[in-house]
């Protein structure tokens, strides 16, 4: 087998359905959108709002917010028909697995783990200055009496307690989902209500003149003054560093093996996450902006230092509680699919195989999940995470990257088992477009277009979206030395209607059952170019320590995963019964030679499932 082939070997999506699972199906809807929201409304609610308006957008961070929800909307209705397409823990990585192949599904599983590791670990730290903040930093004084460290990209000292929490929620996941979903749910009751407290103390105390601050009031350094002080460009890179905020929600996606009825359970808790979570940002950074002028706004605790300004000792004292509550449910919701992306590697033998050991007794990856609590617990202990937060936004923007481009490819490839000229004569064609008389006429051009090609088709699409992004973020950046001609955007964003048009007169798959995102084509390539773009706005050491973490997780699959993964244990596959009925439908047609579907008969009744095909076929 050649190594091209072994790269791009895919699983049968039938085949993933059909798996049986060893994990406990204990996830309600009502646990999903808490999970989802806590997991995603912890820093930041109770940081990014400061940092953003003070230094990146100013009041104008609403609507990098609005820009970042949006994003994350488009992602999030492609992870949600992915999740209930199907439902099986590790999100991201077996989407890409179903419909592009290993290698791509490879690098998306080492992206979200270090997406995970980096959430859990930046919260542990979080919870663990919260708290030493409010005795005077008398932790952080202690460790560093015991060591101290001095070495760039490392932490001053080595945080035992950050790495404590880390390895005690672990053991919290280990034990039973449902026993810490308990709590899960209480503290992201506590947050959302204190969410809500700020929002309505907040109006009480707003001054729309916040909103309106001349130039001449703001000091030098601070922008422009007015709404926007730093510019329609500081907004959109405020957005960029808002959708850190957003990440999160892809944990519902990851828990599909352990939810009751995933196929309506996981669309629904993801549309509902990020509607909550929208609101409480949008309501936040609002009320924040209008209570205190944005350049006098703190970057480390906003919230209490504005409400001790304003003299409500009371309710800085309930921000803070409540703050403790959000960071906890974040890092719980933070570490929670950490194990599930490594169990579900693991089990596909592209990462070692103890790690996909299910406890007989609590019905969970105990092993994975405590190897991920160790993991997150020390670069939570040693780690300066401030310059690896960038790093987890360009992790986690690849991923929603590919699963737009998954969505795509598996609508548009699931009918690819017949022949292309079937699909254009089929009475039962799913494209409009494709029945209009005008069309009718030029069938035979599209069936010769090379468009049939699927993939090839979408990974032109999403270089033609990434050159557009690239260049309208050199267009807009007066700093840029790239100097970009309008007609060149022009052109870019006509190839781009060209292929969507094209896309348009091809029949997809309309059959399925389970939730299905609207707007086909349009809604994924609109999905894709706004993660480039936020990608495009990012530093370019964030694109150099992106780089090595891929160089790294190259080496492990080269290593171990390519020749232990499960796909290539043998030349023969499982040949689902629904592939076999489509099968020996297509060749029932075919006369004067037996058919394959007929010698697979003849083999079963011979008392063999072995044929001389390479394929092994099941019922």
């Amino acid at each position: 087998m050649g190594l091209g082939h072994a790269l791009s070997r895919r699983k049968a999506l039938d085949t993933v359905e059909g798996e049986q699972s060893e994990l406990g199906k204990v996830l309600s809807t009502v646990d999903l959108i808490a999970l989802g929201v806590g997991s995603t409304l912890g820093v930041g609610v109770y940081v990014l709002p400061g940092i953003v308006s003070r230094d990146i957008a100013g009041p104008g961070v609403v609507l990098s917010f609005l820009y970042a929800a949006i994003v994350s909307v488009l992602a999030g209705l492609c992870y949600a028909e992915f999740g209930a397409r199907v439902p099986k823990a590790g999100s991201a990585y077996i989407y890409s697995y179903v419909t592009i192949g290993e290698f791509v599904a490879y690098i998306i599983g080492w992206n979200l783990i270090i997406e995970y590791v980096i959430a859990g670990a930046s919260v542990a730290r979080g919870v663990s200055l919260y708290l030493d903040s409010l005795f005077g930093n008398a932790m952080a004084n202690y460790f560093r009496s015991i060591y101290a460290m001095d070495v760039p990209f490392l932490s001053g000292y080595i945080d035992f307690f950050a790495f404590s929490i880390a390895v005690l929620v672990s053991v919290f996941l280990a034990v039973g989902v449902k026993e810490s979903l308990l709590l899960n749910n209480l503290l992201t009751t506590v947050n959302c209500t204190v969410v809500v407290f700020v929002i309505i103390i907040g109006s009480l105390y707003a001054d729309f003149m916040n909103w309106e601050i001349p130039s001449s009031n703001v000091p030098l350094g601070s922008g422009e003054g007015g709404f926007l002080p730093y510019g329609w460009l500081g907004t959109l890179r405020g957005a960029s560093t808002c959708f850190y905020g957003f990440v999160g929600f892809d944990v519902i996606a990851t828990s599909g093996e352990e939810t009751r009825n995933p196929r309506r359970a996981i669309p629904v808790s993801i549309i509902v996450s990020l509607l909550i979570i929208f609101l409480a940002y949008f309501g936040v950074s609002s009320v924040l902006t209008l209570m205190w002028p944005y350049y006098l706004q703190d970057v480390g605790a906003p919230l209490p230092h504005v409400f001790t300004e304003l003299g409500l000792d009371w309710a800085k004292w309930v921000v803070t509680i409540g703050g403790l509550f959000g960071l906890s449910a974040s890092l719980f919701g933070g570490m929670f699919p950490l194990p599930r992306v490594v169990y579900a590697m693991s089990q596909d033998g592209l990462l070692f195989e103890f790690l996909s050991r299910v406890h007989p007794r609590f019905k969970t990856p105990f092993v994975g999940t405590i190897f991920s609590g160790i993991l997150t617990g020390t670069m939570a202990a040693i780690f300066n995470l401030k310059d690896l937060v960038d790093l987890m936004s360009m992790a986690t923007l690849v991923c929603y990257t590919i699963v737009a481009m998954s969505v795509l490819i598996l609508r548009y490839r699931t009918e690819g088992e017949r022949d292309l000229e079937e699909r254009f004569t089929s009475e039962s064609e799913s494209s409009p477009l494709l029945r209009t008389p005008s069309l009718k006429k030029h069938r035979f051009y599209l069936r010769k277009f090379p468009f049939a090609n699927i993939e090839f088709s979408v990974y032109i699409l999403t270089l033609l979206c990434g050159l557009l992004a690239y260049t309208l973020v050199c267009m807009q950046n007066a700093d840029s030395e790239l100097t970009v001609s309008p007609y060149i955007t022009f052109t870019l964003l006509l190839l781009i209607i060209l292929i969507l048009v094209l896309f348009a007169g091809i029949p997809f798959d309309s059959t399925a059952t389970t939730f299905q995102m609207p707007g086909l084509p349009l809604t994924p390539t609109l999905s894709i170019f706004a993660n480039i773009y936020l990608m495009c706005l990012m530093e370019l050491s964030t694109w150099y320590s992106f780089s090595i973490w891929l160089a790294a997780g190259l080496v492990i699959y080269f290593g171990y995963g390519l020749r232990h993964s499960t796909e290539n244990q043998g030349q023969h596959r499982t040949l689902p019964k629904v592939e076999y009925e489509r099968l020996q439908q297509s060749e029932q047609s075919q006369s004067g030679e037996t058919s394959a579907a007929q010698r697979v008969i003849k083999a079963q009744d011979a008392g063999t499932q072995e044929v001389h095909l390479g394929i092994t076929y099941v019922h």
